[in-house]
């Protein structure tokens, strides 16, 4: 184990697990180096299914160089309808090849528009819409450019098979999907990558904290504010502008059209009279898409979530089995071949008479260690890991009650694997990683092991 980089560490991942030197390099030299497949778990009728039954139109796009936010956005443009009626199982990245579902509400095959850089692939149509998680996991091919120590990638794919209880080339199966070449299986710690806190910016969990300490305005001021230094220089200043002056109208003016979220807040504040109170700047948070206003309390939680798996790996407490007082979900057993797929709607407490039934089930891939995503309904471990959780939440100063927020920023919580496990197969010319992972976790996590860069290399 050894330090991770200062970024990693300000959003609770402090460590690496693999002490060999990383291969460096970087990713995403080219949108085709890192490509993202969708494990499919959402079915639908025919095409020409009835429409009172069946409303929503259900179609699979590969994306290159799209935002999965700012495609919903160009599609519902397009077709004259409201944002809200476009949906999708999971978020993608811009710079690379993605490939997706997404449903809309009351739409026809021939409604769909051409968009540049897109292929849209109609499958059928389905009585609901999607929802988020509406997918068994997500397939990755990613190469790494230009590495500095290419050799070091069998290393530490050795120590993470350990990681994960495992040793070098056991469990070898499919990488990347159920019919791929031969992999080592390894683990990593299922911390919440980067990406979910914003690679160049991390500010969303402060945002998500705010809220869920009833700062409104504190929560605003985090998302409009906070400038950094991996920003353009006119992004800086404004933003610096608007924390120092708090004038919205000369806001707008300053800050960039590209930011529309910021100026949609900024907008809301602006056609306030007055001085803004708490309601007026929650009004304003509500003016971002519904499901940024989840994220935004989700990357909060998810913060407190890998606090608590760096304190686990600080005290040496294993994530591949159980110790008393865990809390252990068991796998779900409708998921696609070679994928470990956790259901956390089926938990069960180990007390020390479990310890080691439990323990088999873990070293099977049939239940996994689990740590909260904190909401209103989170009951907290017992025994050491309780003291984790327990020590996290009164360092950030929460609590499950301060879940119960109102609107899209309300949260029950849930409990999350604290280990991911994936076969992964390794190329060496060029670097290439492939490998599948459980919906919910990310690519980085697995990547950071290897490349140990900066993460604005690996997002």
């Amino acid at each position: 184990m050894r330090p991770a980089h200062p970024t990693e560490q300000a959003v609770g991942m402090d460590h690496y697990v693999s002490d060999t030197d990383g291969v460096g390099g970087r990713l995403r030299e080219d949108d085709e180096h890192f490509r993202v497949r969708e494990l499919e778990r959402f079915d639908t009728e025919p095409v020409d299914a009835a429409t009172d039954a069946y409303p929503h139109l259900v179609f699979r796009a590969t994306l290159r160089g799209w935002d999965t936010n700012d495609f919903a956005s160009r599609l519902s443009d397009a077709l004259g309808i409201s944002r809200e009626r476009v949906n999708w199982a999971g978020t993608k990245d811009k710079y690379a090849v993605t490939t997706q579902l997404f449903s809309v509400y009351g739409a026809d095959p021939e409604d769909l528009p051409e968009v540049d850089g897109a292929e849209l692939e109609v499958l059928g149509r389905a009585g609901r819409n999607l929802e988020f998680g509406d997918l068994a996991g997500n397939a990755f091919e990613l190469v790494v450019s230009e590495p500095e120590r290419p050799a070091n990638a069998a290393a530490i794919t050795d120590e993470l098979a350990a990681f994960g209880g495992l040793e070098s080339g056991d469990r070898g199966g499919s990488a990347g999907d159920a019919d791929g070449d031969d992999g080592t299986s390894i683990g990593v710690p299922n911390f919440f990558g980067q990406q979910r806190f914003g690679s160049r910016r991390p500010v969303t969990h402060e945002v998500g904290l705010a809220i869920a300490r009833g700062d409104w305005e504190g929560a605003v001021m985090a998302y409009l504010g906070n400038p950094t230094g991996a920003e353009p220089e006119g992004t800086q200043e404004a933003r610096a502008f608007v924390e120092e002056t708090r004038d919205w109208q000369e806001a707008l003016e300053r800050v960039p059209n590209r930011l529309r979220y910021e100026r949609s807040m900024i907008h809301a504040l602006a056609e306030h009279d007055g001085e803004p109170g708490p309601e007026t700047f929650r009004a304003a948070l509500e003016r971002v898409p519904s499901n940024l206003q989840r994220l935004f309390v989700h990357a909060a939680q998810s913060y407190a979530f890998n606090l608590m798996l760096s304190e686990r790996l600080e005290r040496g407490l294993p994530f591949d089995r159980p110790v008393a007082g865990d809390v252990v979900c068991f796998s779900d057993t409708d998921a696609p071949d070679g994928l470990e797929l956790p259901d956390t709607d089926r938990l069960q407490r180990v007390d020390e008479r479990r310890v080691d039934s439990v323990t088999r089930h873990c070293e099977r891939g049939r239940a996994f260690v689990t740590a909260p995503l904190v909401g209103t309904e989170t009951e907290l471990a017992d025994g050491e890991q309780g003291e984790i959780e327990r020590a996290v939440l009164d360092e950030l100063g929460l609590d499950p009650a301060d879940f119960d927020l109102p609107g899209e920023f309300h949260s029950t919580g849930t409990r999350r694997a604290m280990l991911v496990r994936t076969d992964l197969a390794l190329e060496t010319e060029p670097l290439t990683l492939a490998f599948a992972l459980p919906k919910g976790s990310y690519a980085t996590v697995v990547l950071r092991e290897y490349l140990k860069v900066d993460p604005v290399d690996l997002g």
